[in-house]
């Protein structure tokens, strides 16, 4: 593998304050059709569904969901009548088919607002 290839892992992890929790995000699924009008922000891409990793650091249990992001949003929109989640991801934050730690708290932030993920 090229130097230029390599991916650290710490890149792409985040962690709780505690460092208890350890979070992965795999990329599933975009939406094809949607169009980034806004090139200010470079060619971005609109998440819909993710594989969420979460390792428990004590016991090393390793825990996956999938998560819907397009669906939480909407329901945020109708439960609580905001959207605190923004799904539009720049590529270059996109490494081997994982999205970078520092845009997890982005992606996570409707499934932390309606309780299916507790940290």
């Amino acid at each position: 593998m090229s130097y230029d290839r390599f991916v650290d892992d710490r890149l792409l992890t985040s962690r709780d304050v505690l460092n208890k929790k350890q979070i992965k995000m795999k990329l599933i699924d975009i939406d094809e059709s949607a169009r980034d009008f806004s090139q200010r922000f470079g060619n971005r891409i609109l998440v819909r569904k993710v594989l969420l990793t979460i390792k428990q650091t004590d016991t090393e249990e390793i825990e996956e969901k999938e998560l819907d992001v397009e669906e939480l949003e909407k329901r945020v929109r109708k439960e609580r009548l905001f959207s605190s989640s923004n799904r539009w991801i720049s590529k270059h934050e996109i490494k081997n088919g994982y999205i970078v730690a520092s845009k997890h708290l982005d992606l996570l932030a409707s499934a932390i607002a309606l309780d299916i993920i507790q940290f």
